[in-house]
């Protein structure tokens, strides 16, 4: 469970004892995960990271569940070499930690990974998918880049502004009922702006009895009242990419 005395308790829950499918790249200035699909049908995936960092074995399942159903997929290290957060580490530092890190300000990397995606495995049509930090991410990108025609955006925190919903192509939130640092007060006002103001297709679902991180960080054998709602995310996250890539 998260400890809501955690100011981003991204719940690293059991990791995975996953050694991935893919294999690590330079693209450009940055290292990345790539794993091609074995049916190369042109579409693919960008994989954003929480705060614990690319080489998450946990994200790297998520990257290689994902190019399993027909994409390729790549986990670049958007932290561009600095270290990911500990999770044994001093909460009370995190704020300082994540001002270093801002999950809107990756535009030189996601334009670095476009071009590797294209020019490199043949990519002509990208999506992406965040959690946590990523989800912020994904939300920022789905704002700002058209060529993305969906986006997946994994219990990514929700802060009031005017642009969220300025997005360019459909777009799916993922929410957790009882998440610690996103209020669902938080996610009622997204919701709202969202119905009054965005011009594509977006959904908002938020899972009952959940908390941050149940998408990607708890195995699913590890609470069994969990994993129904861990496989209908997963599901959920899979057919949008499948209607809108």
């Amino acid at each position: 469970m998260a400890n809501e005395a955690h100011p981003c308790p991204c719940d690293i829950g059991h990791k995975m004892e996953y050694g991935g499918m893919g294999r690590e790249v330079q693209v450009e200035h940055i290292k990345a995960y790539v794993t091609r699909c074995p049916v190369d049908a042109g579409k693919a995936v960008i994989v954003i990271q929480d705060i614990f960092g690319w080489e998450m074995p946990n994200t790297r399942y998520m990257a290689d569940m994902i190019s399993g159903n027909g994409y390729t997929t790549i986990v670049p290290d958007f932290f561009v070499g600095q270290e990911p957060w500990d999770p044994s580490g001093d909460w009370s530092t995190f704020p300082e930690w994540l001002k270093t890190r801002n999950a809107r300000k990756i535009d030189k990397e996601v334009d670095a990974v476009l071009r590797y995606l294209k020019q490199q495995c043949h990519a002509q049509k990208i999506g992406v998918v965040g959690f946590c930090w990523g989800g912020v991410a994904v939300h920022h990108v789905m704002m700002t880049y058209p060529e993305l025609r969906a986006g997946v955006s994994v219990y990514g925190i929700v802060k009031d502004s005017d642009d969220v919903h300025s997005l360019k192509n459909p777009t799916l939130f993922i929410f957790a009922e009882n998440d610690a640092v996103i209020p669902l007060d938080q996610v009622s006002s997204l919701t709202q702006k969202l119905k009054e103001h965005c011009k594509v297709e977006y959904q908002i679902k938020t899972f009952s009895g959940q908390t941050h991180g149940f998408v990607h960080r708890k195995r699913e054998d590890c609470s069994p009242e969990d994993k129904p709602y861990i496989d209908e995310a997963r599901r959920n996250l899979l057919e949008w990419l499948s209607k809108y890539i």
